[in-house]
């Protein structure tokens, strides 16, 4: 099984601003958004197939707690609330896909991989991907 635990730094990102535009989000909150997540700090608990992540950034803190296979409660990247279901899309590759509790909006979804030292995150609405590099501090 792999290991997530640790704690994470970002070491690159790609199309943040872009995602935050597909999900709909204002362009003075977008600057504001890009800004403030810039830097986020991860730290992931794993216990066999549960995990716990907290990322943390100057405006904001989220924490997710979820067993592999089973629904739990999140938040997707602009706040709306919806259940989530993460699986092993490989060996290293955690995928989940997020449905929102009311409203409408694009497909959600992140998925986090081990690949050898980095952690790589990508989050998406429909066809918009971010995808952000971690080491581990």
């Amino acid at each position: 099984m792999p290991n997530f635990e640790g704690t994470w730094k970002m070491k690159s990102s790609a199309n943040f601003e872009d995602l935050l535009k597909a999900l709909g989000v204002n362009p003075m909150l977008r600057k504001v958004a890009v800004a403030a997540a810039s830097k986020p700090h991860v730290e992931i608990k794993q216990n066999g197939e549960h995990f716990y992540i907290k990322t943390s950034t100057n405006i904001r803190t989220t924490e997710i707690n979820f067993l592999i296979g089973e629904e739990f409660n999140e938040e997707t990247v602009d706040g709306r609330k919806c259940k989530s279901l993460a699986t092993w899309e490989s060996e290293n590759k955690i995928y989940c896909t997020q449905t929102l509790l009311s409203g409408s909006g694009p497909k959600t979804f992140w998925s986090r991989e081990l690949k050898g030292d980095e952690l790589v995150l990508n989050f998406g609405a429909d066809d918009v991907v971010c995808t952000r590099i971690y080491v581990r501090a």
